[in-house]
């Protein structure tokens, strides 16, 4: 057991120093490719530290080792946590970052034509993976066709952030470096070549953390009879969300609120579309109590954003109110 906890910790560990090491050269990427920040934030950031989550339940779900059902409960579990964790726990952290400092109602102002446009996108593809559960797994047609839509409006929502990006950038939300690229620490020039090699040691550290935490979950799972399915929409989506996390506290601290925004709403949308989309044809896809209690906590976190977006931004209560939708879920998953 104490073995399995330290892998658990050591994981940990790993992934937020590869968070430290993406957010610092995307920074620099999207500063010299004179991009927007919610290019940078909702794309680039959000599909980089979305690696793990991405990872986990496609090796869980696609594993040669271990039980084939309770690869799928991992896989399912790291699919439909993530957007929870996103929408609820993240937004409430980065909300208390700064509760000090802005005050309870004070403002958080990320750019509101991309924050509204990817909650939007999100609310749309999570319903449709919703309804897919209610599809027989022997209809695969009709899953396939669930599940092609949602790819279909993930690359509409790409097409439409980049469009965005040029007249946001005239209107200064260009992508703006915070601090020097960390390889230039080390007497290396910062040029594309060397920001290339920061993200790919960044994503080689989140695939390394990945597949350990897959192993740890798998052992605890055996070793405490405790299922494997649960165990993955609590845990996993701790772990895996970390980028998001420690991503967005950085960059909301720092007042770059479209960043930090981007960067957890553009990972709802690429997790709310590809990942669902790969669950429907590979897994069971089916409404278990504690999937559709965690899909019933999303979609009304992620609504209330919504209706609370303003011009003038969204208020840090507001997001502390996800915090407690957070603890709700806990409270009915874990008394029932």
């Amino acid at each position: 057991m104490t073995y399995l906890l330290l892998e658990l910790a050591l994981m940990l560990l790993v992934i937020l120093s590869a968070a430290e090491l993406f957010t610092n050269a995307l920074e620099h990427l999207g500063e010299r490719l004179k991009i927007s920040e919610g290019v940078t934030g909702s794309l680039f950031a959000a599909v980089g530290t979305a690696l793990p989550e991405t990872l986990v339940p496609l090796l869980a779900i696609m594993g040669s080792t271990g039980h084939v059902q309770v690869n799928q409960e991992i896989g399912i579990g790291a699919i439909l946590g993530a957007p929870l964790m996103l929408s609820t726990l993240s937004t409430f952290l980065m909300a208390a970052s700064v509760l000090r400092a802005r005050g309870w109602r004070g403002k958080i102002t990320p750019e509101l034509s991309g924050f509204t446009r990817d909650l939007n996108f999100f609310l749309i593809a999570f319903v449709l993976a919703v309804v897919a559960m209610y599809v027989p797994h022997r209809h695969l047609l009709v899953r396939a066709l669930f599940s092609a839509a949602m790819v279909s409006v993930y690359l509409v929502y790409i097409v439409m952030t980049v469009r965005a990006s040029d007249q946001l950038v005239e209107d200064g939300h260009g992508t703006e470096s915070h601090a020097p690229m960390l390889l230039s620490r080390v007497g290396l020039p910062v040029n594309l070549l060397t920001i290339a090699v920061q993200l790919a040691l960044a994503v080689g550290l989140l695939l390394w953390g990945a597949q350990g935490f897959i192993a740890g979950i798998r052992g605890v799972s055996e070793l405490f009879g405790i299922s494997a399915l649960l165990l993955s929409l609590l845990i996993i989506p701790i772990a895996t969300e970390l980028p998001e996390k420690v991503n967005s506290i950085l960059w909301i601290r720092r007042r770059k609120d479209t960043l930090a925004f981007g960067n957890i709403t553009g990972a709802m949308v690429f997790q709310g579309t590809l990942l669902p989309a790969i669950g429907i044809l590979l897994t069971p896809w089916a409404p278990g109590i504690e999937v559709v209690t965690g899909i019933l906590i999303t979609l009304l976190a992620a609504a209330w954003m919504r209706v609370n977006a303003r011009a003038s931004g969204i208020a840090v209560w507001v997001l502390l109110v996800n915090g407690a939708l957070y603890a709700a879920y806990l409270a009915l998953t874990l008394t029932r």
